[in-house]
């Protein structure tokens, strides 16, 4: 089975604040296949790395097309130890804003044969991060 990454991240300005998320798709080799950043309108850090999740999901059954997601192995890195920990289900889910984003992403997640939620340094998110924050300037 070939292996997908998605690098995703999200944040606000102001927490609640304008906020956006950014995702990178790459091979395993690295190469860079698709890469967004989009404003959410207002919201919290989390609301914004559940909102770069979601979209994540939907992209991916759009990109490898919805019966063909289950060949692939995707690998989900996050700096949000959160998302990853809440996805994993080691966290639990409190906040009523996160309850149905959770719930969003873990239905989007029935197509998929094999996601693997992984939580990495922020240094090591940094295509995700600039995506995010571009996506903030442009907005202003």
């Amino acid at each position: 089975m070939q292996k997908i990454i998605i690098n995703i991240d999200g944040g606000s300005r102001g927490n609640p604040g304008p906020a956006a998320f950014g995702v990178v798709f790459s091979r395993e080799n690295g190469v860079v296949v698709k890469s967004y950043g989009e404003t959410m309108g207002i919201a919290t850090n989390n609301e914004a790395e559940y909102g770069g999740l979601i979209f994540a999901l939907k992209k991916a059954k759009q990109i490898f097309g919805k019966e063909n997601i289950k060949q692939y192995v995707f690998e989900i890195k996050s700096d949000s130890e959160l998302l990853v920990r809440q996805m994993q289900h080691r966290y639990k889910i409190n906040g009523p804003k996160i309850q149905p984003l959770f719930l969003e992403a873990w239905n989007l997640l029935i197509d998929f044969s094999a996601v693997n939620f992984t939580a990495i340094p922020r240094e090591q998110n940094s295509l995700a991060d600039r995506l995010v924050n571009e996506a903030l300037d442009k907005k202003i």
